[in-house]
């Protein structure tokens, strides 16, 4: 009976071992937005568990995913046991020396740190949700009416070059620096992050932050990634807070779970930014470097595999609603149209 019950999760098992990740756009997405330390990612054992969580997610529900469970705890404690059996016993002298110091050192960090209390530890992930949980701040402000106007722009300015340094740190943390500095080591360097997330919102920030015109609607890409930063280091770091159950924990359930229509609002806002650039050649405030810069940033979206998905979607969109009225009305702009296209898709 036991073996019966568990042949139905033995093939779901199989199935999502089974499954063509690389070809899903939705796992690059997925695995993008896990926050997990660089020497884990590189781990088989963790990328597998996580990919069986995205099964569950998107493909099969029913599919039992075990708890990870780390071994770091354990094989400290081995070497720490071994060396502390081989070692021979102190003698008195020894022991008491030893008391004093531990005494003395104990008694000094009492006075500032409690038995149950743990120091706070700066790392990647929460580093990370420092500078998301500002720039969701600032960019609040920025497109709330009411703000004075001069407010208004520096807290425009300061989302964008937050979201370019929290993306900077992030390609840091997960493929660090080049390993030379010559044209060689720099070309691969560039090849391994150019197709990143973090990449794409560092350009698209640094497109922004240096020009003149003020799109507030720029600003909905990026309070839609800092959103979804806030949100999942809340849900892995404060699910046991009572305060967190009370008043945050609808909001970062839905948002983690409306993932998917956060990155369909995300690319239309971008593409729909695209054509107010190209409206914006005609006003005074143009600029014809960002313009060009902004719609080479498209290309890359359309094409990159953690973005694709959702943008081939929009111009899919895009092409059933135009095309018929140009062939109806305007059939002499398909030779230009034609020439963009082949360039897109080049």
């Amino acid at each position: 009976m036991g073996e019966e019950r568990e042949d139905p999760q033995k093939q779901k098992k199989i199935a999502a071992a089974a499954y063509e990740y690389e070809n899903d756009p939705r796992w690059a997405d997925y695995w993008s937005n896990v926050l997990i330390p660089p020497h884990m990612a590189s781990r088989s054992d963790v990328v597998d568990h996580f990919k069986r969580k995205f099964y569950q997610r998107y493909i099969d529900p029913d599919l039992v995913v075990e708890p990870m469970f780390t071994s770091t705890s354990s094989q400290s404690a081995r070497p720490s046991s071994t060396s502390a059996s081989s070692q021979p016993p102190p003698t008195n002298n020894q022991a008491r020396t030893r008391n004093t110091g531990s005494t003395n050192r104990t008694s000094g960090t009492s006075a500032t740190s409690g038995p149950n209390q743990a120091p706070m530890r700066w790392d990647r992930q929460t580093i990370q949700f420092s500078v998301n949980a500002w720039v969701f701040a600032v960019a609040v402000l920025a497109v709330f009416p009411l703000v004075p106007r001069n407010l208004s722009h520096r807290a425009y300015r300061l989302s964008f070059m937050g979201t370019t340094c929290s993306s900077l740190y992030s390609l840091y943390s997960l493929y660090g620096k080049p390993r030379a500095w010559n044209l060689q080591a720099l070309q691969a360097y560039f090849q391994s992050i150019v197709a990143t997330k973090d990449f794409i919102y560092f350009i698209y920030c640094l497109s922004f932050v240096t020009s003149h015109l003020c799109l507030k609607c720029a600003l909905i890409p990026i309070l839609c990634r800092a959103l979804e930063y806030v949100a999942k280091f809340l849900r892995r770091n404060f699910s046991g807070s009572s305060l967190y159950r009370k008043y945050l924990e609808d909001l970062c359930v839905w948002v983690e779970s409306n993932n998917t229509t956060l990155n369909i609002l995300t690319s239309h806002v971008e593409i729909g930014l695209g054509f107010l650039l190209i409206i914006s050649l005609l006003s005074w405030q143009r600029n014809i470097i960002q313009t060009f810069m902004y719609w080479q940033l498209l290309k890359l979206m359309y094409h990159a595999p953690v973005t694709a998905g959702y943008h081939q979607s929009v111009w899919a969109k895009i092409g059933r609603a135009v095309n018929p009225f140009v062939d109806r009305h305007a059939p002499f702009l398909m030779t230009p149209i034609s020439a963009v296209q082949r360039w897109w898709f080049r």
